[in-house]
């Protein structure tokens, strides 16, 4: 068992301004799990993302969606989480995935593991006023072997974690544990006392990798609601976690570049480049071609 209370190396979740070179941000990252992108998105593109989802958010009702312990206690029991965030909102789509500097982020992370990467999943996630606090976590482990390699393995993910409101640390900001990609045993996912608060303000972007250990913070206030959206990227040859080629229609698919149509699951996945075949084909080609991309 890793020793949580000598082994995290900084103290700090490092800030850095928005247009800090991916090379950096990657290094940052890579040492300490994750740093937040100052002001990375405007206040007007919050705004305009939140009038969209607004009517969606109204309409959802907090909690899981099954009410089991297990996935209440993860979910959140008074957190809204919408999905299919594509869909729903056009400044999302046309502005925030296809931002060059997040292509070129993810380009850094997870072309070196893949010809190509999809996004996992994009929630808008609202934590409400007496939230417990979400149980510590690490989001590679969606795949559990990754979690079994431990430091050794591929880092297969990472989160753009968005403020469309202010984190305060009495709100639910995430909890962080810098450092703790690096321990051993990724069964230690250390304590409360470990975690340290992203405190962000509305459009900085908290990017975490796969190997981090976090979780949504307790919302102690009364009448103040925590709103992010954790949008992931992963490795082309893992299954995503949203199922966005049946979530998304074909029409809207057809208005967005081949790089964010293949980023949802609408192109087929190639890996010559690490001497693997193609996947998610159709008649031994590329699925787009079937779809008439």
């Amino acid at each position: 068992m890793t020793d949580t209370t000598t082994s995290t190396p900084t103290a700090t979740i490092q800030r850095v301004p928005a247009d800090t070179s991916p090379a950096e941000i990657k290094s940052i990252v890579e040492r300490d799990g994750g740093v937040i992108l100052s002001n990375f998105f405007t206040v007007d593109q919050v705004r305009r993302f939140n009038d969209e989802i607004d009517p969606f958010m109204t309409d959802l009702e907090a909690g899981s969606p099954d009410k089991v312990d297990l996935f209440e206690g993860f979910h959140g029991a008074n957190t809204k989480r919408l999905t299919n965030v594509v869909t729903h909102s056009s400044t999302f789509r046309e502005e925030m995935i296809q931002d060059p500097r997040i292509l070129a982020i993810s380009d850094e992370f997870l072309l070196p593991v893949a010809d190509s990467y999809q996004m996992t999943a994009a929630q808008v996630i609202e934590i409400g006023p007496g939230n417990k606090p979400q149980p510590l976590h690490r989001d590679l482990e969606n795949w559990p072997i990754f979690r079994d390699l431990g430091p050794s393995g591929y880092n297969v993910t990472i989160n753009f974690l968005t403020a469309l409101s202010d984190f305060t640390e009495d709100n639910g900001a995430t909890r962080v544990i810098p450092g703790s990609s690096h321990w051993d045993d990724y069964e230690d996912r250390g304590t409360p006392e470990n975690t340290i608060p992203a405190l962000l303000n509305k459009g900085d972007v908290l990017l975490i990798d796969g190997k981090v250990a976090h979780g949504g913070g307790e919302n102690k206030t009364t009448d103040n609601y925590r709103r992010a959206m954790a949008w992931s990227f992963t490795i082309g040859w893992l299954t995503s976690e949203e199922a966005h080629a049946f979530l998304v229609p074909l029409d809207l698919v057809k208005t967005l570049p081949p790089k964010i149509q293949n980023i949802l699951g609408f192109r087929s996945f190639h890996n010559a480049s690490k001497q693997g075949g193609t996947l998610w084909q159709a008649n031994y080609d590329d699925i787009a071609k079937y779809l008439e991309l």
